[in-house]
């Protein structure tokens, strides 16, 4: 069984390299997303060295707007400091501040970050209609804008830097299909649990992988958008999903490790963590854990480290002012704003030291209890 998902796993990593190599990519399909155009994402691995030895962006200064530490932990403990870092080698001064879910703080640090004359911006929207006002702002101030890793619908950021998400969302799809198949289920319906309906983001992974669901030739049991990714409401949501449906589902296609944790959390008070494979999305810490337990099935790694890079390697262009570097590094489009879009891994038991050999997080982190600990070393997590 865990042979067969990480032969999956690797060659979902294989054909992403192709296809980065190939700068090919993912056409999209839907209104919001037709223009998904993927390039090849490849322009990350450099931007350190690149930065550093970009020469005129001394004295120069970037603002960053984080969108909140609850959602996800990954915007505190992996982007923060993989930007900061990126940053910091090529000289550049980098302001970076947490919005924690609020539109009106959000606005508040935009406002100081232009007043200050930051030379560029980048920003993780809380929703398009606040990112385009703060978008409109910094470019009436002359100010380059980069959408990171979400995309501010008709916000005509300058560039957007993030992963293709429609093949992110196909990869939990498919992550989904791989562990029913493993175990034997060949038909049946799947609860989608989505992310924030105003994320563009959420809007894109369920669309991957609600299709991958269906082309494999299962059905919809339930279909609901959690509010702001909030995970109390995720786990108020499935438990009214649960009691409607009387349980009568083989699966959940839960849009990131958060909603994932409170799907299982459900299931476990109806004796079923386990039984029902479940996915998830950020390969955080305790997503790891339960995909090691053996409670969720899958999660999706998206290498934060090479995302932060990107980003910052396509602000030094942008500083610089050489804005032929900057398209050169967008091979692809994104509704019609120039796109750097990386490809996502699928981390089940078997390759969970994949994401702590590219130092995204540590075993330390992972094996923390006597069950964990036997986990990690069943599965060569160290």
């Amino acid at each position: 069984m865990r042979s067969t998902r990480a032969v999956v796993a690797a060659t979902g990593v294989a054909l992403a390299l192709v296809a980065s190599a190939c700068g090919g990519g993912d056409d999209g399909g839907t209104t919001d997303d037709a223009s998904v155009d993927a390039g090849g994402g490849a322009a990350t691995d450099a931007a350190t060295d690149d930065a550093a030895g970009g020469g005129s962006a001394e004295g120069a200064s970037v603002g960053v707007i984080l969108p909140d530490s609850a959602s996800s932990v990954r915007w505190e403990t992996a982007d923060r400091p993989f930007l900061q870092e990126a940053f910091e080698a090529a000289g550049i001064e980098a302001d970076i501040q947490n919005a924690e879910g609020d539109a009106q703080q959000f606005q508040t640090i935009a406002d100081g970050m232009i007043n200050a004359g930051v030379d560029a911006l980048l920003i993780v929207n809380l929703d398009s209609s606040s990112g385009a006002t703060v978008i409109a702002d910094a470019q009436a101030a002359g100010i380059p804008v980069i959408d990171y890793d979400r995309l501010t619908v008709d916000g005509n950021a300058d560039y957007y830097v993030s992963f293709d998400n429609v093949a992110v969302g196909t990869t939990i799809g498919e992550g989904l299909v791989t562990c029913l198949q493993e175990d034997g289920v060949t038909e049946g319906d799947v609860v989608l649990l989505n992310g924030s309906p105003d994320d563009n983001n959420a809007t894109l992974f369920k669309e991957g992988y609600e299709a991958a669901i269906t082309e494999a030739g299962y059905g919809i049991a339930d279909d609901q958008a959690v509010p702001g990714w909030d995970n109390t409401q995720a786990a108020t949501i499935f438990e009214q999903i649960f009691t409607n449906t009387g349980g009568d589902f083989v699966g959940v296609a839960a849009a990131n490790d958060g909603l994932g944790g409170a799907v299982i959390s459900v299931l476990e008070r109806n004796g079923l963590a386990g039984q029902i494979p479940v996915t998830g999305q950020d390969a955080t810490d305790e997503g790891l854990q339960r995909v090691l337990q053996g409670t969720q099935c899958m999660t999706v790694y998206k290498a934060v480290r090479a995302e932060a890079e990107a980003a910052a390697e396509l602000a030094i262009a942008l500083i610089n002012g050489d804005t032929a570097a900057a398209d050169e590094l967008a091979t692809g489009d994104v509704s019609g704003v120039p796109s750097v879009l990386l490809e996502p891994q699928a981390i089940y038991q078997d390759n969970v030291q994949d994401v702590v050999a590219d130092g995204f997080t540590t075993a330390e982190n992972i094996c923390t209890t006597e069950e964990l600990q036997a986990a990690c070393e069943e599965f060569g997590v160290g």
